[in-house]
């Protein structure tokens, strides 16, 4: 069967989904959504070109008609926002195939995430919520948190609604900024304040199909900008190999399949990707000097990680539309998920002011220098075509990924390939992959 897929999104997650997808002969179109100057040089098997379309993520109805008029057979969803605005319940009524879970509450509320885990014994930080009316109790709570507080815009905020607070200074001066000077407008008028912890962060993925669920391997986001600030992820890291399997499987234990088993309870049906934070507590357990972790919830995400994704496409070694179709039709016990064995890192390149402002128009070159190197792709995100030169576009500009067999040959060709990368408006972390689980 030939087959037309829609992604809608433009960043490095979407270019990584599509660069694999392309490799699939049965595919003979695929349309992007708005997409980026990196996702259409893509090249199909059949020859054809990926073609970007101007319509914004969140005009749900412009994309319904664009896939009913171009008979697409699977729209995949990478952004958080059209998830949270219902696309997936919209499409289906719509009788359009869709890859993306209408329990968008999961993200799109971190007191639903806060108060679900509560009822179903997840593990988590100790946590409360509060609006404006509360203001001095979200104060006082912030000051009983010793090893400091992480206070949370409920809602979507573009990846960006969450600090991180040491002191009762910096709490006081965050829950202020949501809920007295609504910096963070709708998003920020319910706040959620929990205990800040310390350990190791991870990323655990996992695909649903309503009934089943098939866990990937670890990943690590690693956010900020060496000054304090959060960001979206400026880089990742995975690995197919042995380490880190006990906290693998602890994870599935104590998360992953508590969560799953009370999706089930309550009739929840979840079909599409699944994807906690988590953070790797020290419980002080030690034998024989190895350390033990408890893992905790830190947030719950409803879509394919970003950068993540990029580390994971090029490590799958199975087919990725079939995994995509099983989860919407709910067969994913029937097919098999399959890793390539190593490592992989992409280290993300953004604009200098990112988070706090981007850049546009600013060219880029040494790109294809870049992808030249071996086992190494370079991912697009924030970029555009302007004259035939490829120019920055926004914050996080480009995702540069190597694998290899280890940690060391993987960051090795990654660095290498940014330092074949050219542009004047870009920074990127150069610790990337140090602290890999």
């Amino acid at each position: 069967m030939l087959m037309i897929i829609l992604i809608i999104g433009s960043g490095g997650r979407e270019h990584a989904l599509i660069w694999l997808l392309a490799k699939d002969s049965r595919i003979i179109e695929i349309w992007c959504a708005p997409g980026n100057a990196g996702i259409a040089k893509e090249r199909l098997q059949n020859g054809n070109l990926v073609k970007c379309i101007d319509i914004k993520t969140t005009d749900l109805s412009r994309l319904a008609d664009f896939a009913t008029e171009k008979k697409v057979h699977l729209t995949v969803v990478g952004p958080d926002k059209p998830i949270g605005l219902g696309i997936a319940t919209f499409f289906r009524f719509r009788k359009l195939r869709i890859f993306a879970p209408e329990a968008a509450l999961f993200e799109s509320s971190k007191i639903f995430t806060h108060a679900f885990n509560s009822t179903h014994g997840i593990p988590q930080p100790k946590g409360q919520n509060f609006d404006l009316d509360r203001l001095r109790e979200a104060e006082a709570f912030a000051n009983s948190l010793t090893s400091g507080s992480v206070i949370k815009a409920d809602g979507l905020f573009d990846g960006k609604g969450v600090v991180l607070c040491k002191t009762s200074i910096e709490a006081h001066s965050a829950i202020e900024r949501m809920l007295v000077r609504d910096e963070f407008g709708p998003a920020g008028r319910h706040i959620l304040i929990q205990n800040r912890l310390t350990g190791c962060e991870v990323s655990a993925h996992a695909l649903c199909d309503g009934k089943n669920y098939k866990m990937f391997p670890l990943s690590q986001d690693n956010k900020g900008d060496g000054k304090g600030n959060m960001t979206g992820g400026m880089g990742a890291t995975m690995r197919t190999t042995p380490l880190g399997g006990n906290d693998a499987m602890r994870i599935e234990n104590e998360i992953i399949k508590p969560w799953h088993n009370a999706c089930l309870e309550e009739g929840i049906v979840y079909k599409g990707l699944f994807y906690p934070g988590i953070m790797l507590t020290d419980d002080g357990f030690h034998l024989q000097n190895y350390r033990r972790f408890g893992p905790k919830v830190l947030e719950y995400n409803a879509r394919f990680g970003d950068p993540e994704t990029q580390v994971y496409m090029p490590m799958l070694n199975c087919n990725l539309l079939d995994l995509l179709d099983a989860c919407v039709e709910g067969t994913l016990d029937k097919v098999d998920l399959k890793w390539k064995y190593g490592v992989a890192v992409c280290v993300v390149m953004a604009s200098n002011g990112y988070p706090d402002s981007l850049t546009a128009g600013e060219p880029i070159f040494g790109i294809e220098q870049a992808d030249a190197v071996p086992d190494t792709k370079v991912f697009h995100a924030g970029t555009a075509l302007k004259d035939g030169q490829i120019v920055t576009n926004g914050g996080r500009v480009l995702g540069v990924t190597s694998w290899g067999v280890d940690l060391f040959e993987a960051k090795s060709k990654a660095y290498q390939a940014v330092g074949k990368i050219h542009c004047q408006a870009l920074w990127y972390r150069k610790d990337i992959g140090i602290y890999a689980p």
